[in-house]
C-alpha cells in the first residue's frame, strides 16, 4: 500500500492510499476460508458450505471490512510520521482516478489550529462558590410534600394554587375551536398553563360560573396557527381543588427509601442530593466562565470548517427535539447555530491542547468518584456500575467529560480568579 499527504490549505490535509487489488483479493480470501470453516448456513453441513455461496453471502461485508482497516492503518501510520494532530474524524472516498488493478482512496483530515502561547496566567476568572444551608433544605422539603400532595375539592371561590378544571371553546378568525360543545381541560392557577388573562379572569370565579373574554395572543406564541392572533375565549369553572400537603412523618419518609424514618437522616439525604447538585452547577459556571475567556483571547484563530459545521448540526438537532418535547417546531436552520459552535470547538480544541502540552493524564480516581455519584442518584447503583464498565462507548463519554472537568480546574488555578459567593438558587440558575 502505497501512502502520500498533500497540503489543502492550512487546516486540511489530503492522505491518499493506493491499494494493489490483487493485495485486497487475497486478504478477502484467506478471511473468507476462515468463515467457511465455521459458519451455519441451513442445508450444508458445518464446514462444507461451497466456497462461492459464502462469498455471495459475506464477500461484500468481508471487503469491505478489510478495505476499511487497511485505510485506517494507512491513516494512522501517515498521522504518526507527519505529525499530524487532526482534529474530528476523516472524511473518506474512493478516487475514481486509480489505475486497472488499483484501488484509490482519499481521506480528508481537518487538523487542529496553531494556537501559539497558551498563557492561561493571562486569564482572568470569576469563581463561584456557594454552599447548602438548611434553608435550602427545608425548601426541598417543601417540594417534596407538593410532589406527594393530593387534592381536596372546595366549595368556594377559586385562589391562586388551586387546581381547575374547565370547559373552554375558542374562536379565532371565525373558526370555533372544538366546532361542537366545549373541551376540557385542567390547570394549577398560577402555573402559567393557559393564556395569562384567562388564568387571571378565573381566579375569584365560582363552580359553574362562565365568562368570555376576548385575548391577543404573542407573535411567537407556541402554536404557531394562533400567534399574534384575537381568540375569543368562553370558559367555565367546573370545579376547584386545594391543595393538601402530607404530613413530614415516619410514614412519609420512608416512602422515599429511608428505613429508619427519622427527620435527621431524612434531611441529611437531601443535604447530599443538594450538595451534588451544587457541584454540577458550580462546575457548569467555572467551565462557562472559562470557555469566555479562551474564546475572548483565542477569537481570531482559523477553525476547522467541518468540525465548526458538524457541531452547528448536532446543536440544531438538539434544538429540534427539545422544541418537538415542548410541542412546537423548529425554525432556525444549522447555520444559525454556527457562531454558538465555533465558541465550543474552540473551546474544546483549546483545552485538547492544554492537556496535550502539559501532559495532563486523566485522575482514575476522579473518573470513579465521578461514577459513584453518577450511579448514587439511582435505586439500584451496582447495575449502573455494570452499565458504564460493560458499554465502551458510554465509558469513553464519561472519561472524555472527566477529562474536561480537570483540564478546566487546572486552567482556572492558574488563572487570575476573583471569588464570588452565590446562593444555591443563585448558583443552579441558568
Amino acid at each position: 500500500m502505497q501512502v502520500s499527504v498533500e497540503s489543502n490549505g492550512s487546516l486540511e490535509r489530503r492522505v491518499i492510499f493506493s491499494l494493489p487489488t490483487s493485495d485486497v483479493d487475497a486478504q478477502v480470501g484467506s478471511r473468507l476460508r476462515e468463515i467457511a470453516h465455521t459458519v451455519r448456513i441451513k442445508g450444508f453441513r458445518p464446514g462444507k458450505v461451497p466456497a462461492k455461496v459464502v462469498e455471495q453471502r459475506y464477500g461484500d461485508q468481508v471487503r469491505a471490512e478489510i478495505v476499511d482497516g487497511l485505510v485506517r492503518e494507512g491513516l494512522d501510520k501517515a498521522v504518526r510520521e507527519n505529525e499530524l494532530k487532526v482534529a474530528g474524524f476523516p472524511k473518506v472516498t474512493v478516487d475514481e482516478s486509480a489505475a486497472e488493478g488499483e484501488l484509490k482512496y482519499v481521506a480528508s483530515v481537518e487538523l487542529v489550529p496553531e494556537f501559539g502561547e497558551l498563557d492561561m496566567e493571562k486569564l482572568e476568572v470569576v469563581r463561584n462558590t456557594a454552599e447548602v444551608t438548611e434553608a435550602d433544605i427545608d425548601r426541598m422539603l417543601e417540594n417534596l410534600r407538593s410532589q406527594r400532595a393530593t387534592w381536596v375539592k372546595v366549595e368556594r371561590e377559586a385562589k391562586p394554587g388551586d387546581l381547575v378544571n374547565l370547559e373552554i371553546s375558542s374562536i379565532v378568525d371565525g373558526v370555533r375551536t372544538p366546532a361542537e360543545g366545549m373541551e376540557k381541560n385542567a390547570t394549577v392557577l398560577g402555573s402559567a398553563g393557559i393564556y395569562p388573562e384567562v388564568e387571571a379572569a378565573i381566579v375569584g370565579m365560582q363552580p359553574g360560573e362562565e365568562k368570555t373574554l376576548d385575548v391577543t395572543l404573542p407573535a411567537d406564541w407556541h402554536m404557531p396557527q394562533f400567534a399574534g392572533k384575537t381568540v375569543t375565549s368562553t370558559f367555565r369553572l367546573v370545579d376547584a381543588a386545594e391543595q393538601a400537603l402530607p404530613e413530614v412523618n415516619a410514614a412519609f419518609i420512608r416512602s422515599f427509601g429511608i428505613k429508619s424514618g427519622e427527620v435527621d437522616q431524612f434531611r441529611g439525604e437531601i443535604r447530599s442530593n443538594l450538595e451534588r447538585e451544587l457541584k454540577g452547577a458550580l462546575m457548569l459556571r467555572l467551565r462557562a466562565a472559562v470557555g469566555d475567556q479562551l474564546v475572548a483571547t483565542y477569537k481570531d484563530v482559523e477553525l476547522p470548517p467541518r468540525l465548526v459545521e458538524a457541531e452547528a448540526g448536532n446543536l440544531h438537532a438538539s434544538a429540534a427535539d427539545d422544541a418537538r418535547r415542548r410541542g412546537q417546531q423548529l425554525t432556525a436552520t444549522p447555520e444559525a447555530f454556527e457562531e454558538a459552535a465555533r465558541k465550543r470547538v474552540l473551546v474544546g480544541l483549546l483545552v485538547g491542547e492544554v492537556a496535550r502540552r502539559n501532559n495532563l493524564q486523566l485522575e482514575r480516581e476522579r473518573l470513579e468518584e465521578m461514577l459513584r455519584l453518577i450511579a448514587s442518584t439511582y435505586e439500584q447503583p451496582e447495575q449502573v456500575f455494570a452499565m458504564y464498565r460493560n458499554d465502551p462507548r458510554m465509558m469513553q463519554n464519561l472519561r472524555n467529560r472527566v477529562m474536561e472537568e480537570q483540564v478546566i480546574d487546572w486552567i482556572a488555578e492558574r488563572a487570575q480568579h476573583t471569588e464570588k459567593a452565590l446562593s444555591f438558587q443563585e448558583a443552579l440558575e441558568r
